[in-house]
């Protein structure tokens, strides 16, 4: 089993959960376009980074079994990919496995790659399955808006598209989530 973000779960009902996250480290690139697109393109620059264009030339496997290109560490990388707003474009990311730290992680060759760090932070969730298309992202997005209305928890930045499962999963049996940070009050 791949490493996954690691959180406590706070409050769970039913497929919604309150989650407060441990600070992390990210490879993420940024990338302009349609929702639809923007996770292929995204995608694809931070493959091409785990399969060896960084500066310790490493290649780092992924969630799913990924074809090795160059020799190297193979390093475990961490679940899910996540897609976010960011003014006018959308950021994706993997999370680095937790062995590295943002000192130690293999540096992006290419301009358009970044390291991050992302602070611990409080995050409303659903979890389900199915096909990655937009029309079901916002569907779900809403149930998560409406659940948390009913609870109270005020919303603190932009939703975040977590996909879990390689492109070759069949839809009925992957795992996508919605997160939304929410804020540090009484809940």
């Amino acid at each position: 089993m791949s490493e996954e973000a690691r959180f406590n779960v706070i409050l769970k009902e039913g497929n919604f959960e309150l989650r407060e996250y441990e600070p992390q480290v990210v490879v993420e690139t940024l990338v302009d376009g349609d929702f639809d697109e923007v996770g292929n393109v995204g995608f694809r620059r931070l493959f091409k980074y785990i399969s060896g264009n960084n500066s310790a030339e490493e290649t780092i496997s992924m969630t799913a079994p990924v074809t090795q290109e160059k020799e190297g560490v193979k390093i475990p990388m961490t679940a899910p990919v996540t897609q976010e707003k960011m003014g006018e474009k959308y950021s994706i990311t993997f999370l680095v496995p937790s062995k590295y730290t943002i000192e130690t992680v293999p540096k992006p060759l290419d301009e358009n790659v970044r390291i991050r760090e992302v602070q611990g932070q409080l995050m409303a969730a659903i979890t389900y399955s199915g096909t990655w298309g937009r029309k079901r992202y916002d569907k779900h997005k809403l149930k998560l808006i409406n659940w948390m209305k009913e609870k109270g928890y005020e919303q603190v930045g932009e939703p975040v598209y977590a996909r879990y499962n390689p492109p070759f999963t069949p839809w009925f049996l992957r795992r996508n989530e919605v997160l939304i940070p929410v804020n540090n009050g009484d809940k």
